[in-house]
């Protein structure tokens, strides 16, 4: 079984190390055939900077790494000199500290080549740096940027914002003035904002970030994840007791759902590896950034709508942001919070539809949201989580019904959507957050149960129902009979317990039933 590479971005340290590696150079190959300069966004630690790695190792002619993949009889592997700049490793805390660092940095990669250069500003070396290459090697250089946003990111809501921004534009603006000397450009980041001169000065770099082409340039397919980790997959199936198909359904629920087509979904790489490293799952990606700037933005401009349903959007918001005043949705799209979950086209114009990607998002995010909106402390959250699931154990229904008021009373008014959808994705959300391994719509041969659970020891079956202005006992009333009438507990067998849940307008309301056999039902409905 070969090792996860989780500790590494450096595609010739993965290669010496014999890691996995899924196999993206088919792709990289028809884009470094196919055009000088790109763009890709995608979220943080979704192997952007494995891929500027790839890149690298391509054209500095490591023919020996890509033994085994696609490009590896496809080239003629020829050297060129290569400029890689990754920002994470330069100092940005100030402007003036971002200049000399950037001059250390360049300075740093001169040395590499042999190449000794007068110090001077950031800008004058860079230029200086790409002729200098130019010349010593007599072959155009390639420069590659990790993380090209990242100073201006970083200081979104600092008052040193636009000294950032006009040092960062001044830097880019050089690749444009050197042109000629250049083989091919690559930069990734999260967002994409127009005022870098990037988008504007760089003889109109390829934006391949909605790419259908690019789709799955980083992340895994279902066909890559199942070929690939095969034996990952083998071992964590016996460790955690279950079949191999029902774990694959559980880590496409948990992981799966990105797409920037809206044809091609792909795997949050960072959370599918870390999963099979520990055998269990848990919200890996979203630990690894605090959301508190996007919690704060929803909450203050009273956006929850964004996360709660999907949105619809035309595609001028891909266009490009000026910092700060960056819109709520394509803030939340840039940052892996929403995807693409389906695109259109209209007389050749397309639109999009955005929601959230999958359910590690979806727990994750909506908790902070809850508890922000709830003002809950996280000892608190964790009191009523457990309070709900000692109510649902002993199948305490008023102690449950106070717990649904209790819980709907901490959402602002303003923010709920009067729809069956909506509180049916928010009933199966605070499900989610108090433990409970919930499939949703589970079909028999009669119908669909809005949601199924296990509980220790027995079963339970949840039909929620929803009206304006319709009683709560009538609601519980029709959940309960719909229940029954399509016997939804049928292929679960021992304890199953039945629960209705209902919404008059705001006022919640549950009833639950105790089901011991499936011929207790049987004898209830003939009664």
């Amino acid at each position: 079984m070969k090792q996860l590479a989780l500790d590494t971005q450096s595609f010739e340290d993965l290669r010496n190390r014999k890691c996995l590696y899924v196999d993206k150079t088919e792709v990289i190959y028809r884009m470094i055939t196919g055009g000088k300069v790109y763009f890709l966004s995608r979220p943080r630690r979704f192997g952007k900077s494995l891929l500027v790695s790839t890149l690298d190792a391509i054209f500095k002619g490591k023919k020996n790494l890509f033994e085994g993949l696609y490009i590896y009889d496809k080239r003629e592997w020829e050297e060129y000199p290569v400029i890689k700049i990754d920002w994470t490793g330069i100092d940005h805390s100030t402007p003036e500290a971002m200049k000399k660092s950037l001059v250390l940095y360049l300075k740093n990669i001169a040395e590499n080549y042999q190449i000794t250069l007068e110090a001077g500003s950031a800008v004058d070396y860079f230029r200086d740096l790409i002729e200098a290459l130019r010349k010593k090697n007599g072959k155009k250089v390639v420069i590659l940027i990790d993380e090209y946003d990242k100073p201006v990111t970083a200081h979104l809501s600092d008052s040193s914002l636009k000294d950032f921004q006009t040092a960062v534009h001044d830097f880019y603006q050089v690749m444009k003035s050197a042109d000629e000397y250049i083989r091919f450009i690559f930069l990734t980041g999260v967002s994409k904002f127009s005022g870098l001169s990037i988008f504007s000065a760089l003889n109109s770099p390829q934006d391949i970030t909605l790419q259908e082409e690019y789709a799955a340039i980083c992340g895994y397919t279902q066909k890559e994840l199942e070929s690939n980790f095969s034996e990952h997959i083998d071992s964590a199936a016996e460790r955690l007791n279950m079949t191999v198909e029902y774990l694959l359904g559980q880590i496409r629920y948990w992981y799966n759902g990105y797409t920037w087509d809206g044809k091609t979904a792909v795997y949050n790489p960072f959370s599918t590896m870390n999963f099979f490293q520990n055998r269990e799952f848990s919200a890996y990606w979203f630990r690894t950034g605090t959301p508190t700037f996007l919690i704060d933005i929803i909450q203050r401009r009273n956006r929850a709508d964004t996360v709660l349903e999907p949105i619809d959007v035309d595609d001028s918001i891909f266009n490009g942001y000026n910092p700060p005043d960056i819109d709520e949705v394509p803030l939340l799209f840039q940052t892996g919070y929403l995807t693409v979950k389906q695109k259109k086209l209209t007389d050749g114009i397309p639109s999009y539809t955005l929601g959230i990607p999958n359910s590690e998002v979806n727990r994750a995010l909506l908790t902070h949201l809850l508890k922000a909106y709830g003002k809950y402390s996280d000892m608190e959250f964790d009191e009523i989580r457990r309070t709900m699931q000692r109510q649902i154990t002993a199948c305490d229904e008023s102690g449950f019904a106070r717990s649904l008021e209790a819980m709907t009373a901490t959402v602002p008014y303003d923010i709920q959507i009067p729809s069956e959808n909506y509180y049916h994705s928010f009933m199966l959300l605070w499900m989610r957050l108090l433990g409970f391994n919930i499939r949703a719509e589970e079909h028999n041969n009669l119908g669909r149960s809005d949601a199924v659970w296990e509980q220790s020891g027995f079963t339970v079956v949840a039909e929620l129902k929803y009206h304006a202005k319709k009683k709560i006992n009538t609601l519980l009333n029709e959940a309960m009979k719909q229940i029954h009438e399509r016997r939804y507990y049928n292929k679960y067998p021992g304890k199953v317990l039945l629960l209705g849940i209902a919404f008059s307008g705001r006022q919640p309301g549950c009833r639950m039933e105790i089901l011991n056999s499936h011929q207790d039902s049987d004898k209830s409905d003939k009664s």
